[in-house]
């Protein structure tokens, strides 16, 4: 019986992973911005664990590598700019890991309880960003919801519903109602 868990555990079970559909990670296309907080590890190497903030500018410091520019990179982008700076001269096989330990701020402004900037939560919406804030006053229109999302060369603000998506750097404007 050993000997047949031991063949399936080694044989099938892989092939069964390979038949799965593989999904993109949640936020595998979300892209670093100035504000982010991110974790840099390259396995087996601890000295080159680097927690860091990016700058304004959009760039961090790392070992070996210097100042790096990685504004708008996605995790995976920074991950393979990483190994492939690492690799010729400092390590074999680097093994880099990105992980965003906080995600930059998104802003609420006008009608709403406690306007200002909050922390950035995957999946967050415009109505639950609403609620990080207190709520709508009375004065709040529940329908008018403007928003210029950051990165936006020409910050053109667009009305929103609350079930829209936020993203981090968004800066919303609930509109006062005029009933």
């Amino acid at each position: 019986m050993h000997k047949i868990m031991k063949f399936f555990s080694l044989t099938v079970l892989p092939l069964l992973f390979l038949s799965l559909p593989v999904q993109a990670a949640g936020l595998s296309d979300y892209r670093l911005g100035s504000g982010d907080r991110i974790k840099l590890q390259v396995y087996g190497e601890e000295e080159m664990t680097v927690e860091t903030l990016l700058s304004d500018a959009g760039t961090i410091s790392y070992p070996f590598l210097g100042e790096l520019e990685i504004l708008g990179m996605t995790v995976g982008q920074l991950e393979s700019k990483v190994i492939s700076g690492l690799k010729p001269d400092y390590f074999v096989e680097p093994q880099v890991t990105v992980t965003i330990l906080e995600y930059r701020q998104f802003f609420i402004n006008g009608e709403v309880e406690k306007p200002g900037g909050y922390a950035f939560q995957p999946g967050l919406s415009i109505r639950k960003a609403v609620s990080l804030a207190g709520g709508f006053t009375e004065r709040a229109s529940k329908k008018l919801v403007m928003v210029i999302s950051d990165g936006d060369g020409d910050n053109e603000e667009r009305e929103e519903e609350l079930n829209s998506p936020v993203a981090p750097g968004d800066i919303i404007t609930v509109e006062q109602s005029f009933f």
